[in-house]
Parts: structure tokens; sequence; C-alpha cells
């Protein structure tokens, strides 16, 4: 059977089209696995006694793992153990989520030391992206 379809390619997609494409994705996964999603967003932020933001991080947790998407903190903070903090914080709520494992990436321009300080492992490298760089990839046992 023959079927047409009208390709689309988009940098501003309609949230309609975002939700349809989660939810697909989510009711196959789910009927394949047997388990529901239980994915949640975490975000932690610091800011200064003005109130200005000086760092923070976004993830989200699923699946007994924590999914660290971004880490920054304000260059006037760095080496004040904020990161640190951050991170500890992002994993302790992981942890009462019921989350066993953590698992991020950074770049090596970025603070790939930091990371092992903080317990986490290389478990992959990708040479190459951004080009004439490396990304790299993290995890943690939280258990």
């Amino acid at each position: 059977m023959s079927q047409n379809f009208i390709l689309s390619v988009t940098d501003t997609p309609a949230p309609a089209d975002l939700a349809g494409i989660y939810e697909g994705l989510r009711a196959y996964n789910e009927a394949s696995l047997g388990r529901a999603y239980d994915r949640r967003d975490l975000v932690a932020a610091a800011r200064d006694a003005d109130g200005a933001l000086k760092g923070g991080l976004v993830g989200y947790t699923n699946w007994e793992w924590l999914y660290v998407d971004l880490l920054w903190v304000d260059d006037s903070t760095r080496g004040s153990g904020l990161g640190s903090r951050l991170l500890a914080a992002a994993e302790a709520e992981a942890k009462a989520r019921g989350c066993r494992w953590s698992r991020l990436y950074t770049y090596d321009f970025q603070a790939p030391g930091f990371y092992p300080k903080q317990g986490y492992e290389v478990w992959a490298e990708m040479e190459g992206y951004p080009p004439g760089h490396r990304q790299i990839w993290f995890r943690k046992d939280l258990a």
C-alpha cells in the first residue's frame, strides 16, 4: 500500500507537533517496556542576595536516571563551589525521586575535569563535535 506524505522541516515547530511527537514516542516506549514514563523536570537555581542568577542546573529524571542537560555557573562565582552544590542538590532530589544513576555530557573546552571530582566517570567520547573539539559523556551511580 503506497502512501503519500507531506514532509516539513522547521526551526519553529508548532507546539501541537512537539506534543504529538513526544506523546507518540512515549506511548510506543511504554507499550514496548510495559513501564510508564515518570519523566519530571528538575531545575536548581542559585541567586545572590540581590536576586541575580549566578548559576543553575536544568535536567530531568526518568526511569531511575537523572539526566543533567545544562549546568552553568557565572564567571564571577567560578571556583566558589557553587557548581558542586548545584549538582549535589540535583542528585539529592533525583535520589528522592528514586533515581539510581546520573548521566550528562560536556565538552573539552568546558569543565571536563569538574565531573570526575564529583564522582562521575567517562563512558563515551565523540571526537570532532564540535569541529576541533570533543564531546565527553559521564555517568555516576547514585545508589
